[in-house]
């Protein structure tokens, strides 16, 4: 069975089917979104790197969706790990129309970051979960702080949570959205690094993640 589970058309069902199933699923929540103004940033001149945790993964299509429907119309891209896990997450996020780098903080990491800083330079949107790809939950590697430094662009802090959903036991206790409950979708105030010190915004990326985490929770 899991040499059956492995194989590649199998990983490719399954990704699509994560995607049509989590699509659906955004439609048929009632949404309360916080910092839209901040969201509204995605429809500009200028590509952002949008930040989330990695137990949030299953709910931010609403985020793309909600994007789109402002206005956005910029290309975004994700970092997918190497891993088995990581490359299914990845095909899955293309089904929404996302592309894909592929690397990790720990396998493939400069490799990715060099794609992402392409990615940031070519005008795209980039997404990161700073915890990914297998933790420790809500600890933000340096990666993103790296990327914010070198590449001059702002971070956006998001969180979202919903109010009905089936709680995995993995390390990042990820929470599979459920249909016909309620979501919340919190946008903090973008964050700059220095590119003299990127080390700065390591805790910053964690205490804002944190925070409108924290506030997505309130809202609910």
């Amino acid at each position: 069975m899991k040499k059956f589970y492995q194989s590649t058309p199998v990983q490719a069902f399954i990704a699509w089917a994560a995607a049509r199933y989590l699509t659906l699923v955004a439609h048929t929540l009632r949404w309360r979104v916080e910092g839209e103004a901040h969201l509204r940033l995605m429809a500009g001149e200028t590509p952002l790197i949008v930040v989330f945790w990695h137990e949030c993964l299953p709910a931010m299509p609403v985020f793309w969706l909600r994007a789109k429907r402002l206005g956005m119309t910029r290309q975004a891209v994700v970092l997918a790990s190497q891993h088995r896990d990581g490359q299914l997450i990845g095909q899955a996020v293309q089904h929404m129309g996302i592309a894909l780098v592929s690397g990790s903080s720990s396998r493939g990491g400069a490799a990715g970051l060099r794609g992402l800083l392409k990615a940031l330079a070519n005008g795209m949107h980039v997404g990161l979960t700073p915890d990914g790809p297998r933790g420790p939950r809500r600890h933000a590697a340096p990666g993103v702080a790296q990327l914010a430094s070198l590449s001059g662009r702002l971070i956006l802090p998001c969180g979202a949570i919903t109010s009905r959903a089936k709680t995995l036991e993995s390390w990042d206790k990820m929470r599979l959205p459920l249909p016909f409950g309620r979501g919340t979708l919190v946008c903090g105030a973008p964050l700059s690094v220095s590119p003299e010190d990127w080390q700065s915004g390591v805790p910053a990326v964690n205490s804002a993640l944190n925070a409108v985490m924290e506030r997505a929770v309130e809202l609910l």
